[in-house]
């Protein structure tokens, strides 16, 4: 899923800020998904994970005064207020001490969650274009890019001349550069 542009996101939180319920809800639908992955990664439990979100939209909710939008993106705002959250919860559980200290130890730094979320978006956005794309095109640009397929494989993989391979290739990536640069 592909989160609304920043600005969206940022006049969210700004509504929040003052109390409204409606944006806040937009915001949490635009950004669940994607926070709740990172906590389910983090806690790797989906009860825990849950519950940590709730956690985290009652602290948005509670703070959403203090975001600013020259300091950080609102969703790396929003990933380093869950990464905290899931931190907090897995120090609180302390089974073994090794054990929430090892998971501690593979989870990425608050300077990771921005590329993170970063990454994120463009997969979400990358997906979205692939689906604009139409069947044969996209079935020639995975193949070519996942399967590692040269033309000459495509064509023969899908029983279909070169020259209209290659065409699916080329008018794939062009269509698909077109619409990549509208999530940038």
């Amino acid at each position: 899923m592909a989160y609304p542009p920043h600005e969206v996101l940022i006049e969210h939180l700004h509504a929040a800020a003052r109390g409204d319920g409606k944006a806040f809800e937009k915001l949490y639908r635009a950004t669940s998904p994607h926070l709740y992955a990172q906590l389910l990664r983090i806690v790797r439990q989906e009860a825990a994970a849950q519950d940590c979100l709730q956690q985290v939209y009652l602290k948005v909710w509670q703070v959403a005064g203090q975001y600013d939008a020259s300091r950080a993106r609102p969703m790396t705002w929003l990933s380093t207020l869950t990464r905290n959250i899931g931190i907090d919860w897995l120090r609180r559980q302390r089974p073994r001490e090794s054990d929430s200290e090892t998971i501690l130890q593979t989870l990425p730094g608050e300077a990771n969650v921005e590329r993170e979320s970063d990454l994120h978006q463009q997969a979400a956005s990358l997906q979205q274009c692939l689906e604009e794309l139409s069947a044969p095109q996209r079935q020639a640009l995975e193949l070519a890019f996942f399967e590692g397929l040269t033309h000459h494989d495509l064509a023969a993989h899908l029983t279909t001349p070169l020259g209209t391979v290659k065409s699916w290739v080329r008018r794939g990536l062009e269509r698909l550069k077109a619409c990549m640069t509208r999530f940038a």
